[in-house]
Order: structure tokens, then sequence, then C-alpha cells
């Protein structure tokens, strides 16, 4: 089978000289070749392999510390026509429940729960009522201010949804935080559609509760499948991305799940990961050159 091994350098930098590249076609099976993707930004290393794994942790070996993400799948299956992606600290810098919680000084404490619900050693729904809770009596009207003054759009994630759906491709925000941040968010980056939780309010302050059934684990694997099955798209045609727990079943579930600056478990589980690259790795990982990407 062969194999290709995506090769992408960590955000801003172009690491992928001909010497490095020598160096990983000597690491491969023999007889490996590579293809540049984008100067010396992204390139394809292809190899007649079979395990993927084994293959991928070879090549990090030859890397030597290097600062270049490795994405290894079947060549025949890599460009993809459904996208899933979580929002908080994947699509977007931040987690947004907790710019809310900055709001009444509770940050540090919201924060803390955050990060344990997105490392596994919490459920996300209890722990995120439990959050909700805290945001008791603030006013909707600062979410607009949040997001024009502290929300962070993760570099590369506006080309990569473009990109995909320039191409035909189906993309949907599937996040386990609120649709007043989803809402706009998902429109600026470009986003066919977006899924997620709804605050509840009474008037104008939020009441300190969510809607029933909470967005979470669960949820996020059904849009994948519900999804899939809509376009008649076969698994390997499916691509997710995210960060925590939350996101595990439906990583597990694409046909190409990938970790974005993930919690370790999560990495760790994923088919691939992305420590250093930004989101444009995911164009480059099914195929995509650097002037097919839409950036406008």
């Amino acid at each position: 089978m062969t194999l290709v091994a995506t090769l992408i350098s960590a955000h801003g930098q172009a690491l992928l000289d001909d010497g490095l590249l020598a160096r990983l076609r000597a690491a491969a099976p023999a007889p490996a070749r590579t293809e540049r993707l984008d100067g010396e930004i992204a390139a394809d290393l292809f190899a007649e392999a079979s395990d993927a794994r084994k293959l991928e942790g070879t090549l990090r070996e030859a890397l030597a510390g290097a600062p270049v993400d490795i994405i290894v799948q079947p060549a025949a299956i890599r460009r993809k026509r459904l996208f899933l992606a979580d929002m908080d600290s994947t699509m977007i810098g931040q987690e947004c429940i907790d710019e809310l919680a900055a709001y009444v000084g509770l940050k540090e404490k919201v924060s803390d729960i955050t990060e344990r619900a997105m490392r596994g050693e919490l459920e996300f729904e209890p722990a995120l009522r439990e959050r909700v809770a805290l945001l008791k009596g603030i006013a909707l009207g600062v979410v607009d201010e949040i997001i024009a003054r502290s929300i962070t759009l993760t570099p590369g994630g506006s080309a990569l949804v473009r990109t995909m759906r320039a191409h035909g491709g189906y993309t949907a925000l599937v996040s386990g935080g609120f649709t007043v941040f989803t809402g706009p968010i998902s429109q600026t980056i470009g986003f066919d559609e977006h899924r997620s939780n709804i605050l509840l309010s009474e008037g104008a302050l939020l009441s300190g509760l969510v809607a029933e059934p909470i967005l979470g684990k669960q949820a996020k694997l059904d849009a994948l499948i519900e999804l899939r099955t809509r376009f008649g798209l076969p698994n390997e045609a499916t691509l997710a991305v995210g960060d925590g727990a939350n996101d595990l079943a439906m990583l597990a579930e694409a046909g190409l799940g990938v970790a974005y600056r993930a919690k370790p478990a999560v990495a760790a589980a994923a088919d691939a990961r992305l420590d250093h690259a930004d989101l444009t790795a995911l164009l480059y990982a099914q195929g995509y050159r650097g002037d097919e990407i839409v950036t406008d």
C-alpha cells in the first residue's frame, strides 16, 4: 500500500530544505520519494508500507526534534468532502466560557473546570452545567464585546474552510460552546453550518442554565454520522479536528481525525496531531498545493 506522509513546517517557518527531505527519504522504506506542495513549507513523502504509525514514528525520529508536523495516511483516500471542527482552542484561540467568566471575576475558577473537562477528568455535561451556573446574571450584550476584543481566529482556519468549500466540500462547526459565539464566528470563518449549546436567559441576563440536551461528545459523533449519511459519503471522505476529550468519539469515527494542540490523551488517540503547523496543514494533508489555497 502506498502511504503518504505530509510534512508541514511550524507556523510561519519554512524548514523543509533539500537536506531535511533527503534525510527523511533515507529513513523511510525504500523506494521513497518526496514532492513539494508549497516551497519549503510543506511536502509529501510517498512510501510503500502498511503501518502508518510505524512510518510516522520512523520519520519523527529522523526529524531529530525539528518543529515539523507529520500526517500519514493512505495516498488513495486523502481528499476529503466533509469537515467537522471543534471551536474553542481549535478554530479559535480561546475558550469562550472562560472569557464570559472573566466578566464576573471567575475566570480562574471556570478555566480550571474547563481544563479538567477537556483532559477527560470530568464528564463534559455536568462540568458545563456547573460552569454555566456561575455565569448567572451576566448581560447577553457582553458577547459581542468579547468576540470583538478577545477572540482570535486560529491561523489557517478560514483558508482551510474556504478552500474545502471551493472544491465542493461541506463544513460544519460543531462545538460544546454556545450559539451566541458559534453563530458569528462560523460566519466569519466561512462554515456552511454551526451546532452548539444554547445559553438560556431571563430578559437580557443569563439565567445560569443551558438548554438540554447538551451538545457534547455523543452529539459531535452523531453530527458526523448524520452529515456523512446525508451526503452519501464513505467514511474515508470525512475529516475532523479538535483538542479535547469531548472530541474523541468524533475524531475516532472520522476518516482522518486530527488533534490540534491537544490534550495528551487526545493527541495519543487521534490519527494525527498538529503540534507546530497552522490549520492549512489539513489542506496540505489532502494534497492541496500552496497556489490552490483560498486566502480571501
